[in-house]
């Protein structure tokens, strides 16, 4: 039997190059050789997005049908929506009740989060307890791996400490360990070079039409110490390289020699990109555009996704009931 991964994506805003770039297509690679469930991670959404959560709904429909159209398959993979599993919260009750607070002050990202979204104002309970909510997405569903990057192994580690405490506490081996299934995130920056954001809108929608497309581009900072083209460029301090070898990793090298031997001056090589980037989006764009002129097609995909998550999650409940509650 293949062995089961789970990961999730928060639906507060597009989903752009750097979705792909960074999780993405990772998902659609792993579907071919795990057992995948693929959820919209409302739950999560709401912990920052609590004073504005109207455009929630509206982005999880938007944001998986992306995922449609980049690749992931409902035939091969769970999609479903967090909210849609009742469990989820039950067993992030379960779980709160055992987790000392020491190990939630702990986790390295809080108060990096805390700094970086104090417009949010995330001070809250349930922001300091999101990591226990996470453990509760993985542990429903028996997850063997949960594809990660380094920086997020605390927040995996913390869950396989909450399943060591629950076997300890209550003597019934539930869980399985979590393993993490690293993944290479390649650096990729926003448009102005500052980190991908949606309040910096220095980004490119994976839906983005052409014309913003080559705009967005164009925009892109380029080497500051090339001034004319006949200058000497140096690509690996070029923002507009590094998506070169992101999403044209075979035309890298053609690219850093135009670059280092003044061949192309920047505004002709962001034109190349621009133009490389529109076909490279077309036929997904294209068949988005599809999707969402009947969202009838996502949310049957979500219903039928919900339908089988809960198969799962409800029988994992059933065994915590049972182990805390001895019912």
């Amino acid at each position: 039997m293949k062995k089961r991964v789970l990961s999730g994506m928060r639906p507060t805003g597009k989903l752009h190059l750097g979705h792909w770039a960074g999780a993405l297509s990772n998902w659609v690679k792993l579907q071919d050789e795990y057992e995948c469930f693929f959820m919209a991670a409302d739950w999560h959404a709401l912990m920052s997005e609590y004073k504005n959560p109207g455009s929630i709904n509206d982005m999880i429909v938007d944001n998986v049908a992306d995922w449609l159209s980049w690749g992931i398959d409902p035939k091969k993979s769970v999609i479903f929506v967090q909210s849609d599993v009742k469990e989820h919260v039950e067993l992030f009750t379960f779980l709160s009740f055992i987790v000392p607070l020491g190990w939630l002050f702990r986790c390295p990202t809080f108060k990096e989060q805390i700094t970086q979204l104090k417009e949010k104002d995330i001070n809250t309970y349930a922001f300091l307890g999101y990591p226990v909510l996470q453990a509760a997405d993985i542990l429903l569903y028996s997850a063997d791996y949960v594809p990660v990057g380094e920086d997020q192994l605390p927040h995996l580690e913390l869950t396989r400490e909450i399943v060591r405490r629950f076997h300890f506490l209550y003597g019934k081996n539930v869980f399985i360990e979590p393993q993490p299934l690293l993944t290479s995130v390649p650096k990729l920056l926003g448009l102005d070079g500052r980190k991908m954001s949606k309040s910096y809108d220095n980004f490119i929608t994976l839906d983005e039409q052409e014309e913003p497309l080559k705009a967005k581009v164009l925009s892109m900072f380029t080497d500051p110490s090339r001034i004319k083209k006949s200058d000497v460029g140096h690509p690996q301090s070029c923002n507009v390289f590094s998506y070169y070898k992101v999403f044209f990793p075979g035309r890298s090298e053609q690219v850093y020699a135009w670059c280092v031997n003044a061949e192309k001056g920047c505004r002709e090589c962001k034109s190349i990109l621009s133009e490389a980037l529109i076909e490279f989006t077309a036929q997904k764009r294209m068949y988005k555009k599809k999707i969402m002129k009947d969202k009838s097609y996502v949310r049957s995909v979500l219903k039928k996704g919900a339908g089988r998550a809960c198969e799962f999650s409800a029988k994992m409940l059933k065994q915590v009931k049972r182990a805390v509650l001895g019912v």
